[in-house]
């Protein structure tokens, strides 16, 4: 084997515990299927830096624009991310090359007081940072009050929480 081959893969993900589980999963099934070392890069991006909605930072790259940087610069050798974040445009010089088996795609309703959106009060207020799952909630809900919320799984259940 060459000493390339040898190299561990830098990973390029996000530092959310998410996104390091999803590209950890990767890691493993390179070392498994493939006998590559990889090694995960934590890359910060604008939207793990700021706290304002998405709307106001933009609709395109906020998470994956400093990742393929990363990857074009040669700071990281592939990176993982969530499909639903990627742009639709092609960006010269990269590509989509490998797409991990789906797990299960249903969004998650946290709340302490039912089991389903059918049990929600009318006006519920509703945090999400998503205005597709906002469209959905305002279909599916009772007349919801969606308030804008941002950050990783762990920081929106702190916010629900207190």
């Amino acid at each position: 084997m060459s000493s390339e081959r040898q190299r561990p893969l830098r990973l390029g993900t996000r530092g959310s515990p998410l996104a390091l589980a999803q590209a950890g999963q990767i890691a493993r099934q390179l070392r498994e299927q493939c006998r590559q070392p990889a090694v995960l890069v934590t890359v910060s991006t604008r939207g793990d830096e700021s706290t304002a909605p998405i709307e106001r930072l933009g609709t395109t790259g906020v998470f994956t624009t400093a990742l393929r940087e990363a990857l074009l610069c040669g700071d990281v050798d592939l990176v993982v991310h969530s499909a639903k974040d990627l742009p639709t445009a092609p960006v010269p010089g990269l590509r989509v090359a490998a797409y991990p088996a789906r797990e299960d795609p249903r969004d998650a309703l946290v709340w302490p007081g039912g089991t389903s959106l059918d049990a929600l009060p009318p006006g519920a207020r509703i945090g999400t940072g998503s205005p597709r799952r906002a469209a959905l909630l305002r279909a599916a809900a009772r007349q919801p009050q969606i308030v804008p919320i941002r950050g990783n799984v762990d920081t929106r259940l702190r916010k629900l929480a207190g």
